[in-house]
């Protein structure tokens, strides 16, 4: 039997749930579709929220040639023989239709495009420049990280929401009324809560719950069984790499909780479930600032190095960079001593706003700057002892503010004596 995800897939924007800020009534991408009028977009968003859907629609709606690629499978070789076939179709196109609009150009879906290379990428730009193909992606990731600019210039980005919990209930409804097999069990639905909370916005998930609940016999569903049948089928429910947001979440907190086995097996998880690897290593850099900060100076640059590296040789051997930048950071000492200074600092500005730069620490390139003491009074701080000489930095109104307070680990402790000794009265 066809998966419950694939059967419950609309094939009307009427029949599609949730992200009424794109394709509600008088929403720019039904007012495109509608008008025939479609131009190269990317749908950003979460798993589960309707990217594919999204573009099979618009591709029946139009009744346009409709290509689609993987970026996780496919290459240069694969964007060339498409943009040919598409060149092909527009040709014979032209011959047919007077009226030259988007409405007869072809559509090329490309899942995960933030896993194609720069150079897979470049491939494309002639194709959407020129207007032979018009190109729909879908990415889980943000398109200004991993997008070329290039192509990000040709394209709208729409961003799509997790699922609301009203999104939600209503596609319960339609799976318990409208799928011909769940509609056949009678199943008594008692409560909503635990699907809803393990749905986590990702109507791929609802499904998929619905599908374990409905296959394992159970005609009453309430919290404990959707719980325990969840919790039995692990594999199930976590396929292809579902769990995304979740992991990833666990693998960060059992970093910074300093558990390091923990730590390599949700990076094991991830590696296995088809993880994009520079997504994970991204937020290791994330983490060695956030997380170790100034305790360990050096966590920064071993992210650092572990991104670079990772770029170089690729996979599968790109695991093992991975796993050491894991563990180093995973039992370095903590900080969050930066993390906090720059927030601190971000509220101040949003309570005090734009404080007056003291004169003396202002350039002064022209004659009338010099003459309005602009740089008077400044000391240059490498000609004095220790290379430091008091004076004032802050603008006058946060004189005595401090936003960086030193945390316990030996380095901090450190730079913080340090600071008392010049600073001190």
């Amino acid at each position: 039997m066809m998966p419950l995800a694939e059967r419950m897939r609309p094939r009307t924007l009427d029949q599609y749930i949730g992200q009424k800020h794109l394709v509600g009534d008088g929403a720019i991408l039904r007012q495109m579709i509608e008008n025939g009028n479609l131009s190269s977009f990317i749908l950003w968003g979460p798993p589960g929220v309707g990217k594919t859907t999204l573009a099979k629609i618009v591709a029946n709606l139009l009744n346009c040639p409709f290509y689609t690629l993987s970026a996780v499978t496919s290459g240069v070789k694969d964007v060339r023989e498409v943009i040919e076939q598409a060149k092909k179709v527009a040709i014979v196109n032209k011959g047919l239709f007077a009226e030259q609009n988007s409405k007869h150009t072809p559509i090329l879906f490309i899942d995960e495009i933030h896993r194609f290379s720069k150079s897979q990428q470049d491939s494309l730009l002639g194709a959407v420049e020129e207007g032979t193909i018009i190109l729909i992606g879908a990415t889980t990731e943000n398109p200004s990280f991993e997008v070329i600019n290039p192509l990000l210039s040709r394209c709208q980005i729409y961003v799509l929401k997790p699922l609301d919990k009203s999104d939600l209930l209503d596609l319960l409804q339609r799976v318990l009324t409208q799928d011909e097999y769940i509609h056949s069990l009678n199943l008594d639905v008692q409560e909503t809560e635990a699907i809803l909370r393990y749905s986590g916005g990702d109507a791929r998930k609802l499904l998929n719950i619905i599908e374990i609940v409905a296959n394992s016999g159970v005609k009453v569903i309430d919290n404990d069984i959707v719980t325990k049948l969840l919790q039995q089928n692990p594999v199930a429910y976590d396929k292809d790499g579902e769990l995304h947001y979740d992991i990833i979440s666990a693998f960060i907190k059992s970093i910074r909780g300093s558990d390091p086995d923990a730590a390599i097996y949700w990076l094991a998880r991830m590696v296995s479930a088809g993880e994009d690897p520079k997504f994970i290593a991204r937020r290791l850099v994330i983490s060695a600032s956030e997380d170790i900060g100034l305790a360990n100076p050096n966590a920064l640059l071993v992210a650092n190095a572990c991104f670079d590296t990772l770029q170089k040789i690729g996979w599968p051997e790109g695991r093992i960079p991975l796993a050491m930048a894991t563990i180093y950071l995973a039992t370095s000492q903590k900080s969050n001593s930066a993390y906090m200074a720059i927030d601190s600092a971000l509220e101040e500005v949003q309570r005090s706003g734009n404080q007056p730069v003291p004169l003396h620490l202002r350039n002064a390139p022209t004659k009338l700057m010099e003459d309005l003491g602009y740089h008077d009074g400044y000391k240059y701080a490498h000609d004095y002892p220790n290379h430091f000489v008091k004076q004032q930095f802050m603008p006058d109104n946060l004189v005595g503010k401090h936003f960086w307070q030193a945390q316990g680990s030996p380095q901090e402790q450190k730079m913080a004596e340090w600071m008392n000794f010049l600073w001190k009265e």
